[in-house]
């Protein structure tokens, strides 16, 4: 069976990251498949790090700190340091054996696997609000990026050989690291499929719409003009 490495960016997560983990470790379990579990904690001031290290116990679960806060940056130094067939990220709220399942089912042709709340079988039980910014930002990324996808935050799954060739060339960090790469595996050609996912949020969002909605307009500008410069 393919062996699978699960990324996860943590930031001040000291009291919610041992029952989160223990509850990924037992999905990964489940599923059967060899794996592997990077914790990326990034700027952290709460002790998330050695909580996570006490959590693992004697399962296959590594934990290393970035200095600064940064979902994107803690997602691309995981993605650099993984191993395995597959490399998959997960939130540490949000995890799914059906969709590790989903990942390890698909024919040799599929190279990324996309969770898509927005794929009519999904079940997407999130606020109105939350689902609702979803919706926009599918519309700018087909507006700026022109992508043909329908969802790039939340879960996905890449093979070792599309982060190999493209993670590395990513620069964008805070939350486009993601669509960046998936952008640039849209753009290479490689094949990419999207398959349902149920979504319901277990906590309420850390970070607010408001303030994340400027900054991810100006990202995916940042991207674009990028990509045009690299003739990709």
């Amino acid at each position: 069976m393919p062996s699978i490495c699960v990324v996860v960016p943590v930031y001040n997560e000291a009291h919610f990251v041992s029952s989160a983990l223990a509850g990924l470790i037992a999905a990964m379990e489940e599923v059967g498949a060899p794996y592997r579990v990077l914790i990326v904690e990034n700027g952290s001031t709460d002790g998330t790090a050695e909580a996570a290290r006490r959590a693992a116990g004697g399962a296959p679960v590594e934990v290393s700190s970035l200095p600064d806060p940064d979902y994107g940056a803690a997602m691309r130094r995981g993605f650099l340091e993984a191993s395995g067939d597959w490399v998959v990220n997960f939130d540490i709220d949000y995890y799914s054996a059906e969709f590790l399942r989903s990942v390890l089912s698909q024919p040799d042709d599929v190279d990324l696997v996309i969770g898509s709340k927005r794929d009519p079988g999904s079940q997407d039980k999130r606020p109105p609000l939350r689902r609702a910014a979803t919706r926009v930002f599918n519309l700018l990324l087909r507006f700026i990026l022109r992508s043909g996808v329908s969802d790039t935050h939340g879960v996905k799954g890449f093979r070792a050989a599309l982060v190999d060739d493209l993670a590395p060339k990513v620069v964008s960090t805070k939350d486009l690291f993601d669509t960046e790469l998936v952008v640039r595996a849209e753009r290479a050609g490689y094949k990419i499929v999207e398959v349902p996912v149920t979504v319901e949020e277990i906590r309420s969002a850390k970070t607010s719409l408001l303030s994340r909605a400027p900054r991810t307009v100006a990202g995916m500008i940042r991207i674009r003009r990028r990509l045009k410069k690299e003739g990709a």
